[in-house]
């Protein structure tokens, strides 16, 4: 006799492969009592799968809706990351279109409770460019947070978190209405009203700490233009990373846009032979990259750390012409 997860797929493969299987049958096959099959059925009907029962003399059990594909056996998480990986390959040029259908095929067959999660994740959020690398390893993101604030954003409901932005000993209360998840760069941000003020600002979710219960519905007033990876990449260049940057570039601001990745930073311009680029990253040899991939005269006065940095590497380039 099968063990009862084992028996509970044969049973779904039985049921898959007809129109109407009869009790007496599915028993036969399953080497089990009918007793035991009403009771496995029973089971599948809990865990969301749509099993109707056909009376009468050709009568037995079969799939709702005339027999469709059945609902995944996922958990929640399981669900969750299966969302978050194909939402993340859709900004993957050639497959974005099959990644959006895979998404959908995907809500057809959870149970209903998981569709809800999953489509509240999929509607709730935005993926930014992802093609830029660091060598710093991104930041584990829990995938139940991440369908909380899914949720939170899909019905209104305000925010109420611990925030402690890179990892820093001191954090901060704060209350917040969310209005989109925005996946970008390997992290994942959530672009929010603060209350009571109702400034815009983004928060890192592997900087939050959810505290329960939230903060209450609110009234949507949503960001002018709706452009929430816009807002991301302007806010991330300037507060979101572990090292931030003001770079005076000796050209036009539309010289260095031309040279720059969008995930860089923003240019901010000075006059028609001048500008600042405001960028960062989670580790100074990740600035450093940005900044010499330009291919133009810059200066840097600060952070400390940044300056002191392109000092060694300033000497170990030049060491390397040198020996050559």
């Amino acid at each position: 006799m099968l063990q009862t997860s084992a028996r509970l797929l044969a049973m779904l493969g039985q049921l898959q492969a007809r129109d109407i299987v009869s009790g007496t049958e599915l028993a036969a096959r399953l080497d089990v009592g009918e007793r035991t099959i009403r009771k496995d059925i029973e089971r599948l009907r809990e865990l969301g799968y749509p099993i109707d029962s056909v009376r009468g003399p050709a009568g037995g059990y079969r799939f709702g809706d005339h027999g469709r594909l059945p609902p995944l056996l996922l958990e929640p998480d399981e669900a969750v990351a299966v969302a978050v990986g194909l939402g993340s390959v859709a900004a993957v040029r050639g497959i974005e279109e099959s990644s959006a259908l895979a998404l959908t095929k995907l809500e057809h067959v959870l149970p209903d409770r998981l569709r809800r999660r999953v489509r509240a994740l999929h509607e709730s959020t935005d993926i930014g460019l992802v093609d830029t690398a660091t060598n710093v390893q991104a930041p584990a993101v829990d995938v139940a947070v991440l369908a909380e604030l899914a949720s939170a954003v899909r019905d209104g409901e305000g925010l109420r978190f611990f925030y402690r932005p890179g990892g820093r000993d001191e954090e901060e209360r704060v209350e917040a209405d969310p209005y989109r998840l925005v996946s970008w760069h390997e992290r994942w941000f959530v672009v929010a009203r603060r209350r009571p003020t109702g400034e815009w600002q983004v928060f890192r979710v592997d900087w939050m700490t959810l505290r329960t219960p939230g903060a209450g519905r609110f009234t949507a007033n949503p960001l002018e233009g709706g452009d929430y990876s816009a807002f991301v990449l302007r806010e991330v260049a300037f507060s979101a990373w572990n090292f931030h940057c003001r770079i005076a570039v000796d050209a036009p601001a539309a010289e260095v846009l031309s040279r720059i990745h969008a995930a860089v930073g923003v240019v901010e311009s000075v006059d028609d032979t001048h500008c600042v680029l405001v960028t960062g990253g989670d580790s100074l040899e990740v600035v450093a990259v940005y900044i010499g991939m330009l291919g133009l005269d810059f200066h840097v006065t600060d952070p400390p750390e940044l300056v002191e940095h392109l000092k060694v590497l300033g000497r170990r380039y030049a060491r390397a012409v040198t020996s050559a």
